[in-house]
């Protein structure tokens, strides 16, 4: 990104642009002014950052947990604060917990979100939003995905009988675990949150919509889980309605499924053994 075309943004001389680690979907970088103000500037396809900086600022309305404040967001930018790391206190987990709980009880009208976003580099689709939760997460998480599969190769007939099994079941595997739509982060694992100056957690690069919190919980245990500590207190805080143990794999299947479609066939295993739990 031209050091001109940032400072006309910030409208401040910028002094320093240095690289930051981050994901593979944008190039990542840090940035200090002459003033000493420190902000994060990430380079992305299209309009990937306006969606961001807008999941960001539906996070930021919940009041429940610390996101980076947008500076700005563009077509193929957005620039936000900066947050120094730290390091987690001895209780930081079950304080990520709580908070998280509070963010799940930031409801909504339906489920969906008033514009479509991203889940990595694939598009996910938000809009119609709908009432019914069922309907919204076969269509526009497991179908789409499926279909992607389908178009990328990965589907032979073994994996096509699967899902077919289980759109045919996911009535039944959903049956009493209605809830009102309330806010997701849509892509909550480890990586997708940082321990800011207080030791106090901050959720980037979500992936927003109006869902059922069972999503978030199954997708916070894909890469390991975080510790058994904060289970028990989100458990604690928001109890979970009986099944959840048995519903959590179709909800991790959506992410699964987008992996394989991302980065290849060596998904193919882990989505296929997640099907056949509910043969």
């Amino acid at each position: 990104m031209e050091k001109r075309y940032l400072e006309n943004i910030l409208g401040q001389e910028i002094m320093t642009i240095s690289p930051l680690s981050g994901g593979c979907i944008a190039n990542t970088q840090k940035i200090i002014t002459i003033s000493g103000n420190c902000y994060v500037c990430k380079e992305v396809n299209g309009d990937a950052g306006i969606k961001e900086a807008n999941g960001l600022r539906e996070l930021q309305k919940s009041e429940a947990i610390r996101v980076p404040h947008v500076i700005f967001a563009g077509l193929g930018v957005v620039v936000m604060e900066f947050i120094n790391s730290g390091t987690r206190h001895g209780h930081f987990f079950e304080v990520f917990a709580n908070q998280l709980a509070q963010l799940h009880q930031f409801s909504g009208v339906a489920f969906g979100f008033f514009e479509d976003n991203y889940i990595g580099s694939t598009p996910q689709i938000n809009k119609p939003v709908s009432t019914d939760w069922l309907s919204f997460y076969f269509e526009n998480r497991l179908l789409l995905q499926f279909k992607l599969a389908e178009k990328n190769g990965y589907a032979d007939n073994n994996f096509r009988m699967l899902f077919y099994n289980l759109e045919q079941r996911l009535p039944n595997i959903l049956a009493g675990s209605e809830e009102l739509p309330v806010l997701l982060h849509g892509d909550l694992w480890g990586g997708n949150y940082m321990v800011d100056e207080n030791g106090l957690p901050v959720l980037i690069d979500p992936a927003v919509y109006y869902g059922h919190r069972e999503a978030d919980l199954a997708m916070t245990k894909l890469f390991g889980g975080f510790p058994a500590s904060f289970y028990a207190a989100y458990k604690a805080a928001y109890p979970l309605k009986p099944g959840y143990e048995y519903r959590e794999s179709v909800y991790t299947l959506y992410h699964v499924f987008n992996h394989l479609n991302l980065f290849g066939s060596v998904y193919k295993a882990q989505a296929i053994q997640l099907m056949k739990q509910y043969m």
